[in-house]
């Protein structure tokens, strides 16, 4: 196949870009325009071309994009050009701004100016500056041409990049990303109008009440201590920080408490429209969501914006301003969310994926026959918590063995986990926590025993040396390269050194980015395993989403769960199809005992 490499120059001034408007909103707008496009095949020369719509797809229509590995950088933005502006879909997708997230994480960055000096392979250009605010008949033919060689070498500069990134990288993670852009450029769901409308009547009124309830609303949000009161009342317990003074643990409800802001998408509208009044937020998350929601329905089907390898473990993540990892389970939005006719919607969720990763990793086999029987770990957990026979097990009981093999596995204190279980409405003792915490360790012991592990292979990286991690050949401690997974990419943790916090105390930390500001992120041995742990469970569902996607649509995934659509006729032999594919367990751990569970809907929310 031919290897077109192509790049997209568009209208923009300062009201109507991407810097103030979603990708989606942008190339679907009328006031979009196309000024150039510039196309390389293979390694010969660029092409630089700008005429009207109807003469751009004619000219772009000499090229054969079916048969065609395409290659962009954002390739979101072109691809999406390309098919809904002209109507072309390439037989393969590349993004090199995805492989290189997933090659370098926060080290580089992901801009081409910054990736082609990084690789030594030439200067971008700025003339792009010049064209603010210029429709295409406003350009002079000199200008025209500089935009056309401004075009010309970021497609030459994409091409080269390909080359320097394509090397080693993972075919299976190239047809991921080939995947996750189609997700976006060529959707299929739709959106029901009307539900949308419902909802967002709803969500606004019920703000309106609770905040009418709240006597003196002012004083009341701004108290820190009604506030966090009135949180309670939501069966939320309000985050707490460490104050480096006095060494006590004040109510951490700030905007620059990034746990309190995370509340804004909590799944409870009532916490959103509470954190948000106090932040000063106009509006809350569900609102605004379901606004645009609204708006992309007027517009045309829904596009699933997901960011490939958004965190060093591979997971995927939200973009484009719709976070479509975030929709609460139980969120009219999902309901909204519709297959196309003729179809039904699938989606399953890979069950216990990290805990069953994490055991079997560690060669906890007592635990990892436990899953492959099918037995209910969480009764077991709690048969031992309480001493006594599975059979005589409470559900609330079960409950608390069921959040501590979920929530015990990395490391976690007695302190996090009576805050984590008092979220859930269950108030235990710090001294019972801590026995909890005891038994969960005593009863597992390798997986304590996995934590020292991944502690001294931090050390190793420190230091630039290999150390063992976890079941013999699965992975490899390479040095400052990080840790190497099955696929062939790595969990790296970027400047890793000694930090003293402060209270004093010494601490490993690593670099991660925060916009342009460079953050240390404390890294212990528990951290690491759940970041292993995700990052083994994202690989296996990453290779069942590829073998589902050879006979059915895939339109979404969200963390351990993949949705596809499938006609009417193919329901229950396609549900049967999904759950083997979910099923499947990868070829670098074939004893890792894997299970699903599965809906079927024609809304998302249905299944």
């Amino acid at each position: 196949m031919n290897i077109l490499t192509i790049d997209f120059e568009t209208f923009y001034d300062r009201d109507f870009s991407l810097s103030k408007m979603t990708t989606e909103e942008y190339i679907r707008s009328k006031q979009f325009e196309v000024i150039g496009v510039a196309v390389k095949v293979n390694d010969g020369p660029t092409e630089w071309f700008s005429g009207t719509k109807e003469q751009t797809k004619f000219w772009l229509g000499k090229y054969n994009w079916a048969q065609s590995v395409a290659v962009a950088h954002n390739a979101m933005f072109d691809m999406a050009i390309l098919n809904w502006r002209f109507g072309y879909k390439p037989k393969k997708i590349v993004d090199t701004l995805s492989m290189a997230r997933a090659i370098h994480g926060t080290e580089v960055g992901g801009s081409l100016a910054v990736l082609a000096q990084h690789y030594q392979l030439g200067q971008k250009g700025t003339e792009v500056i010049n064209a603010l605010g210029k429709r295409r008949i406003d350009f002079s033919d000199e200008d025209l041409s500089n935009y056309g060689s401004y075009c010309v070498n970021d497609v030459d500069l994409t091409y080269n990049l390909f080359g320097c990134l394509a090397g080693d990288f993972p075919v299976s993670e190239l047809n991921l990303i080939d995947l996750t852009i189609r997700m976006f450029t060529e959707p299929v769901l739709e959106l029901d109008k009307n539900t949308l409308i419902r909802h967002l009547t709803e969500v606004q009124d019920a703000k309106a009440r609770l905040m009418d309830g709240i006597d003196e609303n002012r004083d009341v949000l701004m108290s820190t201590p009604q506030f966090a009161e009135l949180l309670r009342r939501q069966n939320v317990e309000p985050p707490v920080k460490i104050s480096p003074a006095t060494g006590k643990e004040p109510y951490a409800v700030s905007k620059t408490d990034e746990e309190f802001k995370a509340l804004l998408e909590h799944e409870n509208e009532a916490v959103q429209a509470l954190v948000a009044a106090r932040l000063g937020v106009k509006s809350t998350i569900e609102e605004t969501r379901t606004e645009r929601f609204i708006s992309i329905a007027d517009r045309g089907s829904l596009p699933i914006p997901l960011r490939y390898y958004a965190a060093h473990t591979g997971r995927w993540g939200g973009d484009d301003k719709v976070n479509m990892q975030n929709l609460p389970r139980s969120s009219p939005l999902k309901k909204a969310i519709i297959a196309p006719k003729g179809h039904m919607v699938i989606d399953s969720d890979s069950s216990q994926i990290e805990a069953r990763t994490l055991a079997w990793l560690a060669e906890q086999n007592d635990l990892v026959e436990a899953f492959e029987r099918g037995e209910d770990v969480y009764k077991i957990m709690a048969s031992a918590i309480y001493g006594k026979p599975e059979d005589q097990i409470t559900k609330d009981e079960r409950f608390v063995g069921k959040t501590t093999i979920l929530g015990a596995g990395y490391g976690m204190g007695a302190i996090k986990f009576k805050t984590q279980l008092k979220t859930f409405g269950v108030d235990l003792s710090e001294d019972e926590c801590k026995r909890i915490i005891s038994v969960y360790r005593e009863t597992y012991p390798r997986i304590p025993q996995l934590w020292r592990e991944a502690s001294s292979a931090l050390l190793a990286i420190a230091n630039e040396q290999t150390a063992p991690l976890g079941r013999a050949g699965v992975l490899s401690v390479e040095g400052a390269k990080g840790i190497r997974l099955p696929n062939g990419l790595y969990i790296k943790y970027p400047n890793l050194r000694r930090w003293v916090n402060d209270q004093g105390k010494e601490e490993l930390v690593y670099d991660t980015k925060k916009g342009k500001a460079v953050i240390p992120n404390r890294i212990y041995g528990g951290k690491v395993i759940e970041n292993v742990c995700q990052a083994l469970a994202r690989i296996a569902i990453g290779e069942q989403m590829l073998m589902i996607a050879k006979k059915y649509k895939v339109v979404m995934t969200v963390h351990d769960a993949v949705a596809c659509i499938v006609p009417d006729s193919e329901t229950e032999t396609g549900r049967e199809f999904v759950e083997m594919c979910m099923r499947i367990r990868p070829k670098w751990a074939s004893d890792l005992p894997l299970n699903c569970e599965s809906g079927v809907g024609r809304s998302y929310g249905d299944c």
